[in-house]
Parts: structure tokens; C-alpha cells; sequence
């Protein structure tokens, strides 16, 4: 009767062990924007737009309505079969080499800041009447690692492209992600700022790095479960391995006597 007792008081031991240690993942964990009201309006205020960095390719395109003197401003390169437009690195010292214009100081500049800089200078040399700018850049994109579904470098075609869309790009978290404390790495210009947010708050989107920039890089790192499973599955086994080796000697000791 005594070892029967015992047996069963192992077990029990044994599977309460597990349970301590097998950390479970919980709705607060996992669900986003938990503070958000049903039917709750939020008036998007931001009027964030990304800003040209160091290191930025940019594509210019100028037209006017006399095609033939804009040719000097839209230099073409040969690509195979057919001609694309020549790109423009933005060097360290913020600068672009541009077609007759010469060094223009893109640098902090937003896109449409960009376009008016031409304009003016343009109207300024009285070198082009009423043109047409068109600038995109053509290395924006963002960086998404950690606990999301398919981590990558991810090209944006569009001008921002917030967080959340990052991360459904990249497949979205995936369970084992943390979701409260997501770090964004943002490099402007040689300084770099580390910003986290909290996916569970709906005041994420009054963050200040809701919308990425061009080289962005996001980091979800794994939740406690993750941690558990990748560290503490050895430390489990050597726990139930003593305690078993305890009790089974235990239970020899009582038989005995």
C-alpha cells in the first residue's frame, strides 16, 4: 500500500513539475491593440513623410511640355535591349552630382521637398518653364528578423510604409513572438536610435517609428515560452531526473523497511 501511495505521489510530482515549467502562452500575450474600445474613432493625425539619408539612390525624372530640353536632365543608360533612366547616390556629405545643376543637397529633404528644391532651381536659372518632377528612391526598403513567419530584407515601392505592414509582409509574428516590446533600428545619417513599441497598445500608432524609414530594421524577439523551449528543456530533464532519483530512492528506503 505504501509503495503504491508513492508511486502515485511521484507521478503527481513529476507532472506538476511539468506543468511549472512548460510555460504557456496567454490572450495578453498574443492580442494586439488590447486597449481599443469597441467602436472607438482614432483621427490619424500624422503627416510622417520618410526623409532622403546618406547612402539613398534616387531616380529623377524631369519633363516639361518641349520634351527635347529636358533630354540634358534625363540621362539614359544603356540596359541590354533598351535605356533606363541613371540613378543618383546621395554621397556622404548629402549631396547629389546632377546634370548641369551640379551638387544638390538632398540630405533631411522629404520627396516632396525634394521636387520643389528642382523647381525653384530650375525657375531660378531660367532653365526649364512649369516642369514636372518625378523622384523615387529606389533603395527603400526595411529589414524584419526575429520571431516573424518568413524574416527577410523587404523591398517598399511606395514612399512610407508603417510597421504593421512590415510585419504582415514578413508573415506576421509568429506565436513565440514578443509583442509588447518590439525594437526598431532606425540609422539617419551615421546615428543610429533604438526605439521599442508595444503592439498590444493601441497607442502604437502615436509612435514615433509607426512608420518606417528606408533601412529600417525590426526586431521581435521571442516571449518567455520561446526562452523556456530553447534553454530550458535540459534543465527540465535534470530537475525531473534528481527528483525522480530522490523519490525512487526514497521508495527503495521504504520497502526495505
Amino acid at each position: 500500500m505504501i509503495i503504491f501511495v508513492l508511486r502515485k505521489k511521484l507521478f503527481l510530482f513529476l507532472f506538476f513539475v511539468s506543468l511549472v515549467f512548460i510555460s504557456c502562452t496567454t490572450k495578453h500575450d498574443i492580442v494586439y491593440f488590447q486597449n481599443a474600445k469597441n467602436f472607438e474613432t482614432i483621427v490619424d493625425t500624422d503627416t510622417f513623410k520618410a526623409k532622403l539619408k546618406v547612402g539613398d539612390i534616387v531616380s529623377i525624372y524631369v519633363s516639361t511640355l518641349d520634351l527635347e530640353v529636358t533630354k540634358p536632365y534625363n540621362l539614359m543608360i544603356e540596359a541590354g535591349s533598351s535605356a533606363q533612366l541613371i540613378d543618383y547616390l546621395i554621397d556622404v556629405e548629402g549631396n547629389i552630382d546632377y546634370p548641369v545643376l551640379g551638387k544638390v543637397k538632398l540630405v533631411g529633404l522629404t520627396v516632396e521637398e525634394a521636387k520643389e528644391l528642382f523647381k525653384k532651381k530650375f525657375y531660378e536659372g531660367q532653365l526649364l518653364k512649369d516642369p514636372v518632377i518625378i523622384i523615387r528612391v529606389q533603395n527603400f526598403r526595411v529589414t524584419v528578423a526575429g520571431e516573424v513567419r518568413n524574416p527577410g530584407v523587404f523591398p517598399v515601392s511606395g514612399e512610407r510604409v508603417s510597421i504593421l505592414e512590415a510585419l504582415g509582409i514578413a508573415g506576421d509574428l509568429t506565436i513565440k513572438g514578443r509583442r509588447d516590446n518590439i525594437l526598431v533600428i532606425r540609422d539617419f545619417n551615421g546615428t543610429k536610435t533604438y526605439t521599442r513599441i508595444d503592439l498590444t497598445n493601441k497607442e502604437v500608432f502615436n509612435s514615433p517609428v509607426y512608420y518606417l524609414t528606408q533601412n529600417d530594421y525590426v526586431y521581435v524577439e521571442p516571449n518567455n515560452s520561446a526562452i523556456s523551449n530553447a534553454s530550458g528543456d535540459s534543465r527540465i530533464g535534470t530537475i525531473i531526473s534528481i527528483t525522480s532519483f530522490i523519490l525512487t530512492t526514497a521508495l527503495i528506503f521504504v520497502t526495505r523497511n
